[in-house]
């Protein structure tokens, strides 16, 4: 059939994408400019705007630098997607900064059931391997943490004391709304606020953190093999792991956050 008897595709009622439209690239210049507000990304001059009107901007000049090099690699148009750290920043000003406390109190819910808690009843290989590599942290965490935390045999749940879960809050309180951003992103990724805190402080990488959060699933692969689908998903989770773990690096560079 020639080019021009070919027709165009049928489009079937509810089967369109529903990806909305990416945005058309509307600037040339990316720049940032130090202000009262803090390091502020600009476009052909003009303020980013966060969707709550908000100029986006950031504490660092690390941060802010590396913020503007996702707004220069657009291309035609503007896939939000390929910008991980402005979505975190964007979060950090519009959602975060009004509820800390609540997003806070949402890190202490998750060390109240914490991964590195719950041990399997068997087998005797995943028991030792779970102890092996999780013991470390909850000593880590009683020794700099003076959080004292409980475990729990198979999914019976157990409760942890106030006094733990009391040290955990207090934990946070050094973190601001951009710092809580990417801890509470790591937090719900890990499964784990005693590995996001671990990593946050610098006592584990984030790859470590990551393996950690994993035993139990890695232990399942070697027994049973990958599942592709699965596997997917979980290549996603660490994307969002590492650009949460960059963020906050780079928070922390010149003096931006010291948790």
């Amino acid at each position: 059939m020639s080019g021009s008897d070919e027709k165009p595709p049928v489009k079937v009622p509810g089967k369109e994408s529903l990806a909305p439209a990416l945005p058309k690239r509307f600037y040339k210049d990316v720049t940032v400019e130090c202000g009262d507000g803090g390091f502020a990304i600009r476009l052909d001059g003009k303020p980013v705007k966060t969707p709550k009107k908000q100029a986006l901007a950031v504490p660092t000049r690390a941060l802010a630098d590396a913020i503007a090099a996702e707004w220069a690699a657009q291309g035609a148009h503007i896939d939000p997607g390929t910008m991980p750290l402005s979505k975190l920043a964007i979060t950090a000003l519009d959602g975060v900064a009004e509820h800390m406390s609540a997003v806070a109190a949402d890190i202490v819910k998750f060390a109240a059931s914490d991964l590195v808690c719950y041990r399997a009843d068997k087998p005797a290989a995943l028991q030792r391997l779970q102890a092996e590599v999780w013991d470390p942290l909850l000593k880590w965490a009683e020794r700099d943490l003076s959080a004292r935390f409980v475990l729990a045999e198979g999914v019976m749940p157990v409760t942890q004391s106030p006094a733990a879960l009391d040290r955990i809050a207090a934990a946070l309180a050094p973190f601001d709304a951009m710092a809580l951003t990417s801890l509470h992103v790591m937090t719900t990724l890990l499964g784990s606020a005693i590995l996001a805190l671990a990593h946050a402080k610098g006592h584990l990488s984030a790859e470590d953190a990551w393996a950690a959060a994993h035993v139990d699933e890695d232990w399942q692969i070697s027994q049973w093999g990958v599942d592709v689908e699965a596997a997917e998903r979980r290549a996603k989770r660490l994307s969002e792991m590492q650009a949460a773990s960059r963020f906050l690096e780079l928070l922390k560079e010149g003096g931006g956050v010291s948790p």
